[in-house]
């Protein structure tokens, strides 16, 4: 290592947690972010939904800064910031855009389950783009977790998916890369600075976008609305994401992942306490066989 090399890098860098704590943040990170759709859906009482998106991210940008601050934290390596955009395209532009957009039509508990695909999407792109190959008896899960979640999406959706579903599907492909990306930046970066530098990297756009929104979207403001985006700003778009990076740090992106298969099923029983939705017949059936698969995925070795 030059001189030049140890300038630039962190002078220490906080210890990895523990498997067993990591385990724990990563749940932490699900629990978070299973009231992101309740939350999304009581913001757009008051806000349009790239009103939404952009105040989201722009309020989230400056608690990044203050905790950026607070850290003393050194600008990333040049050799981050590519990951870091990833991150910031995936998981502070397109998937908060996409599921609002879809949580016009849809309803929060129909696009949670859609959403229940974000575990194995997240785990083939970590394989892809690490070259790790989990085992068989993992992918065999994963895929089990993954199908039960997309059976019951189109019994749901009486097999004919809609345009919301699109809007999802997408969001997910956006979001895994992101937290692929995301959690291999965390075993070099801490899992708050990787977070709070790819919102910081977004905020000229969700700065935009908030501008455009509220000059296009009419705004009415009221309890619900101001505490959905109070909570979608500080906990989904950022203190959410630095309980899942530091838990995926620790035990790895593809089991990680696979915690997040229970996120549905929580953002279901939300949608009935909060939001007064009717909970699927098929939902406790799913939550079983769900369940089980995590269990598998977290047991089975790399």
């Amino acid at each position: 290592m030059t001189a030049q090399d140890s300038a630039i890098r962190p002078k220490a860098i906080a210890p990895r947690p523990a498997p067993a704590s990591g385990t724990a943040l990563a749940a932490l990170g699900v629990a978070s972010f299973s009231l992101t759709f309740p939350a999304t859906a009581w913001a757009l009482t008051g806000f349009g939904p790239w009103t939404a998106t952009g105040l989201r991210g722009v309020l989230a940008a400056v608690l990044a800064a203050l905790y950026l601050l607070a850290v003393r934290a050194r600008p990333p390596r040049r050799g981050q910031w590519p990951g870091l955009l990833v991150v910031s395209a995936g998981c502070v532009l397109g998937f908060p855009l996409l599921t609002t957009l879809a949580l016009r039509t849809s309803s929060t508990a129909h696009s949670a389950v859609v959403i229940g695909v974000l575990p194995l999407a997240t785990a083939v792109v970590s394989a892809l783009r690490t070259g790790r190959r989990p085992s068989g008896a993992f992918w065999a899960a994963a895929l089990a977790g993954a199908a039960a979640v997309l059976a019951f999406t189109l019994v749901q959706s009486h097999g004919r998916p809609t345009a919301a579903d699109l809007y999802l599907f997408v969001a997910v492909l956006l979001c895994a890369a992101g937290y692929a990306e995301g959690g291999r930046l965390s075993r070099d970066l801490p899992g708050g600075q990787v977070i709070a530098w790819a919102v910081l990297v977004a905020l000229p756009a969700t700065l935009l976008t908030a501008v455009l929104g509220l000059g296009a979207e009419p705004v009415r403001l009221g309890a619900k609305a101001l505490a959905g985006l109070a909570y979608t700003a500080a906990v989904s778009q950022l203190g959410g994401l630095v309980l899942w990076y530091r838990g995926m740090a620790a035990i790895g992106v593809p089991r990680a992942s696979q915690l997040q298969l229970a996120q549905p099923l929580l953002t279901l029983v939300w949608s009935v306490l909060l939001l007064g939705e009717h909970l699927p017949a098929a939902a406790p059936v799913t939550a079983v066989v769900v369940l089980v698969c995590i269990a598998v995925t977290q047991r089975a070795r790399s």
